[in-house]
């Protein structure tokens, strides 16, 4: 009696607890997919170290990373979902926080909103009222939203300027140089050829042998300072012609950089830095596209990521020093740009012929420090 019993509450107790095992929710299920999604994006984005906002095809802000908030700071309280960029952006204007704005409201706005319908892809330069300047550029995405990118290139902006000043003053320095040896020699030269004017008339007199050693040796010293006078001369007149060589501290342009990475978004963060900086580069996905690329063209520095499909970064790097030495082409400074920054990785690069390593992600000072390196070595 009491078994049968017990059978059936276990049996009710089962017939309860058995449908809701079974039940599955989907709306439920496809929120929490939809939310590991947006976590997941979230989290790739905010790994990224310029600004990134993504918009609807109303222009709307969807998605943000915080280094984009960082850069906005001004305006970081008018973000949320569902606002459209321009407003915020109309709101900046009223504020202030766009000095090319002041004056032409309405036009500088209208520009900016043809940018973020186009989305093509166009960069174009940005002062805030901080001072500071972003680099930015937005691109249409195949729903009709937009990307958009920004980086802050004010170090840029300031090395750029001081590389200019710098330059100057050393191509200044350098038409100084060559204008002080070109009078320098034209005086030297106007006595030596009294000199050696006076010691061939000596040679035409009776002399004895003594004078006419001494006669002899004068004409010898002459000869040679001539020549000397004659070298500093072709060196002073020829110095403007020749490019001063660039100072410490910049990396002059336009030169040319090849760039080699497997991410597309690291390339265009570096490809951004790189034409801030006056720099025209040219992006490649792996390491044999980076050979072929290299054998030709002619570059100034080669930007190589380390871990790439096809070929990895260091055998394009000793591809590039094998080419080189069997050809006799010259050296093309190579700076390395990964991830991996432990001692040993440093060293394979340089075992490899790298003459520099960078960390990701890439500072833009640090990669201006490591091209002006290069170029200098």
């Amino acid at each position: 009696m009491r078994g049968g019993r017990l059978a059936a509450i276990w049996a009710r107790i089962v017939r309860v607890l058995a449908p809701k095992s079974r039940r599955v929710d989907p709306v439920a299920a496809a929120r929490a997919e939809a939310q590991l999604a947006r976590d997941r994006l979230r989290d790739a984005i905010e790994a990224i170290p310029e600004g990134v906002v993504f918009l609807d095809a109303e222009g709307r802000y969807i998605l943000w990373n915080r280094r984009y908030a960082e850069i906005y700071h001004r305006s970081a309280d008018l973000f949320r979902p569902g606002t459209k960029l321009i407003d915020t952006l109309r709101e900046g204007v009223r504020r202030g926080d766009y000095p090319a704005a002041i004056g032409r409201e309405e036009a500088w706005l209208a520009e900016r909103q043809a940018m973020l319908a186009a989305g093509a892809g166009e960069r174009h330069e940005q002062q805030l009222a901080d001072g500071r300047w972003l680099m930015i550029e937005d691109r249409r995405t195949s729903e009709g939203g937009s990307i958009g990118l920004r980086v802050d290139i004010t170090a840029l902006k300031a090395q750029a300027e001081a590389l200019h000043e710098a330059l100057a003053r050393a191509e200044a320095a350098s038409r100084a140089k060559s204008e002080f040896l070109a009078d320098m020699s034209h005086e030297l030269r106007t006595p030596l050829n009294g000199v050696s004017g006076l010691a061939q008339a000596l040679e035409a007199t009776q002399l004895d042998p003594e004078q006419a050693s001494l006669v002899g040796e004068i004409r010898a010293s002459a000869a040679e300072l001539e020549r000397l006078v004659h070298g500093l001369l072709d060196y002073g007149e020829s110095g403007d012609a020749r490019p001063p060589t660039p100072p410490s501290g910049g990396a002059p342009g336009p030169f040319r950089v090849l760039v080699a990475d497997d991410n597309p978004t690291n390339r265009k963060v570096i490809e951004l830095m790189l034409s801030a900086a006056g720099a025209q580069p040219t992006c490649v996905e792996d390491g044999r596209q980076a050979l072929e690329a290299w054998q030709a063209g002619a570059y100034d520095v080669v930007l190589m990521d380390l871990r790439m499909p096809v070929m990895d970064g260091l055998t394009a790097i000793r591809s590039i020093r094998e080419a080189e030495a069997a050809s006799g082409r010259r050296r093309t400074p190579i700076v390395v740009l990964s991830a991996n920054t432990s001692p040993q990785d440093r060293g394979a690069s340089a075992a490899a012929g790298a003459d520099g390593h960078i960390g990701k992600p890439v500072q833009a000072q640090d990669l201006l420090a490591a091209l002006t390196g290069a170029l200098a070595a």
